[in-house]
């Protein structure tokens, strides 16, 4: 009987341990739970110690605070020019307020889903092929100020949206190939135009530096040989002056002989025309004799005509 009573009493108190557990909830950071009481909503419990009261009162959920990615399959949307493409999207969202979480949408991610493709098929058709490929910054700036301010009333801030793919048609992958085929093919072909003309104006430069070169280097060769001539003449000249002042000063030496010899005119004479022939060397046409020589010359050519005639 008594083993009856302890276990009847063991099991009292694990009751009572149960019931003391479930009485006290503990919150972790970044959540919230939000109670209900008698079915209506009572509170949001934050961070910390909690009592709830048995029966009466329940947790009707656990929200998590911290920010949430999800990411959605690629939705069908149509451009502007009728063309037809399929765009996913991932959505950075955090809750705010649990209570309009709990109580304002009844599957909140279908919710944002479903709000998600609907915007961006309204700004995918205003805009064309071209604009949804490189506009995507202006897309996900219009999708997130849409979708904040549609999740609001639910407790939910839509922090960013991003464009995480988008698929164009296989015919307009071929055709977007081709055309940048085409355009690195034309960049290429300017990079190769522009490369041409730069060598062929440095080698014109290079032409043109080196003619000016040439015609600096003759001009200063001629300057060079000008000034070799000239001073070959200079020299020719001074040495033919020198060459004459020698046999003048030679003659000038003979005749200061013959006079301190005792010489007469005569002979003195002769000698002076002997001068005067070596003076001339063959190369004078004319020779202006002094008179005083010319008379002294003619008495010589007379007195050799009387000694012939003997």
């Amino acid at each position: 009987m008594e083993t009856i009573w302890t276990v009847i009493a063991v099991l009292i108190v694990l009751i009572l341990v149960g019931l003391l557990l479930s009485w006290v909830k503990i919150v972790q950071q970044a959540e919230a739970l939000v109670i209900e009481r008698l079915g209506a909503y009572q509170a949001t419990w934050g961070v910390g110690l909690h009592f709830k009261i048995p029966i009466i009162e329940r947790v009707a959920k656990r929200v998590d605070l911290k920010e949430q990615v999800v990411d959605f399959p690629p939705q069908p949307v149509i451009t502007k020019d009728n063309v037809t493409m399929q765009i996913d999207t991932v959505v950075f969202y955090q809750i705010t307020d649990p209570k309009l979480f709990c109580y304002g949408v009844a599957n909140p991610i279908m919710a944002i889903e479903n709000l998600t493709a609907t915007t961006l098929r309204n700004i995918i058709g205003d805009l064309e092929l071209d604009q949804t490929l490189t506009s995507r910054e202006t897309i996900n700036t219009k999708m997130r100020a849409s979708l904040d301010v549609a999740t609001d009333p639910w407790g939910i801030k839509v922090n960013r949206v991003e464009l995480k793919n988008i698929i164009p048609p296989a015919a307009i992958r071929d055709a977007m190939e081709k055309q940048m085929k085409a355009e690195r093919e034309r960049r290429e072909a300017i990079l190769r135009a522009e490369g041409e003309k730069k060598s062929t104006i440095l080698v014109a430069e290079g032409n043109k530096e080196s003619a000016i070169l040439e015609a600096e280097a003759e001009k200063q060769s001629a300057i060079l040989r000008a000034e070799a001539e000239k001073e070959k003449r200079i020299r020719e000249a001074e040495g033919e002056a020198e060459a004459i002042l020698k046999v003048q000063q030679a003659n000038a030496d003979g005749i200061r002989f013959l006079r301190e010899a005792g010489a007469d005119e005569a002979v003195l004479t002769m000698k002076s025309l002997e001068a005067f022939e070596k003076a001339a060397d063959g190369k004078a046409t004319k020779i202006i004799i002094p008179s005083e020589i010319q008379g002294i010359a003619g008495l010589a050519k007379s007195l050799i005509e009387v000694g012939t005639e003997k």
